[in-house]
């Protein structure tokens, strides 16, 4: 969830504190609580399956960032790590890492018209999808 699920549950938070004042009109309340819970509801559904999607991206970069070697690059390092730290800030700055990796390695398959181009896509199709809520349009 960009942004993050603290930075959400901080601006929620801060919601929260601002509509407990007197003075605040009663529109405006009935609007931040509206958007507190869905925000929180969004918050909840992205936080229950971050650290199984972290994972799952992170596996399926790094299977693509080993085979850099068809495109005259190597990765070998960041394609032999593992996700042994699964605390979601850990996760993501791995996630990070490896994408960045992965737009270089993108860039050479598609400047040598590699085979590897179309699993890149692959992937980041199934990345996109990945990241889709329940209330995503399509």
């Amino acid at each position: 969830m960009t942004p993050s699920v603290p930075a959400v549950l901080a601006e929620i938070a801060g919601l929260a504190i601002r509509n407990t004042m007197p003075d605040v009109h009663p529109a405006d309340r009935a609007s931040s609580l509206g958007l507190s819970a869905l925000l929180l509801s969004m918050a909840a559904e992205v936080w229950d399956g971050t650290a199984a999607r972290l994972v799952e991206e992170n596996r399926a970069v790094r299977a693509l960032l080993a085979r850099a070697g068809e495109v005259g690059l190597d990765f070998a390092a960041l394609a032999a790590g593992d996700d042994a730290d699964l605390r979601i800030s850990s996760l993501q700055a791995g996630n990070d890492a490896l994408r960045a990796a992965l737009i270089t390695l993108h860039a050479a398959a598609e400047a040598k018209g590699a085979a590897l181009e179309a699993d890149i896509w692959a992937e980041l199709v199934a990345s996109t999808e990945r990241r889709k809520m329940a209330a995503s349009p399509v």
